[in-house]
């Protein structure tokens, strides 16, 4: 959980934040903080600090003399993790899965040639070792310890691509990743072809090969999108 999600204020959010993002409020729905405040047994400052938060994810808006107002959802920040996880764990798991795989095969194919062109030797090296940790743990049930190696493994792409703008997207793919797992959206144990195209894909950066690493990269984002068709359809 993250910082802003402990505390007092955190259980609020944890509550609240899923019934926003999954509809029971709908937009122009009007909280009243009072209210909230009794039914959640907590302070007014602990219920002003719960409704900043979500403020700043441009889930609601707070006018004077009238309230707290959930925001439609083209104003939410969608590329918050935190609204991100809470779309994960309801019913819009499929649509929000898929269009944030949509976004990884648009972004993360320039990036993996990008980073083919600037990884460091340091970063060259922790690519590595996250492929082989994939494939360490790409049998026998152990989809957590894959879960860890995976999210460091598209960090690293991201980060060596020397752009800053890819790198900030680490945490919106940690988050996908984490999802697929944590809401059964995976196969027992991850597909083979996959865990052998990121260990291409580490090859393809060390070497410096920017259109093979495009290329498979593409093919990585392409085969979580059927998998999709599979399990999320």
């Amino acid at each position: 959980m993250t910082t802003r999600g402990r505390g007092l204020h955190g259980h609020v959010l944890e509550s609240l934040g899923p019934a926003i993002t999954a509809g029971d409020y709908p937009p122009g729905s009007v909280l009243r903080t009072d209210e909230l405040a009794q039914r959640f047994e907590v302070s007014r400052s602990v219920m002003r600090e719960a409704v900043r938060v979500l403020e700043s994810m441009y889930l609601v808006e707070s006018r004077r003399r009238v309230g707290v107002t959930v925001r439609p959802k083209s104003e939410w920040n969608v590329y918050d993790p935190q609204v991100i996880r809470w779309r994960l764990a309801g019913a819009d798991r499929p649509h929000q899965l898929r269009s944030l795989t949509v976004l990884r095969s648009a972004i993360e194919p320039v990036a993996a040639g990008l980073a083919a062109r600037h990884a460091t030797p340091e970063q060259c090296a922790e690519l590595t070792a996250c492929a082989l940790g994939m494939v360490a743990t790409s049998r026998g049930h152990q989809l957590e310890g894959y879960l860890v190696h995976d999210v460091a493994f598209h960090r690293v792409i991201l980060k060596a691509s020397g752009n800053e703008m890819f790198a900030r997207l680490g945490d919106v793919v940690a988050e996908v990743l984490s999802g697929r797992t944590h809401h059964d959206v995976m196969f027992e144990d991850p597909d083979p072809a996959a865990v052998t195209l990121h260990v291409q894909l580490a090859e393809a950066v060390r070497e410096g090969d920017a259109a093979r690493a495009e290329r498979i990269t593409r093919e990585i984002t392409v085969g979580a999108l059927q998998e999709l068709d599979v399990l999320a359809p």
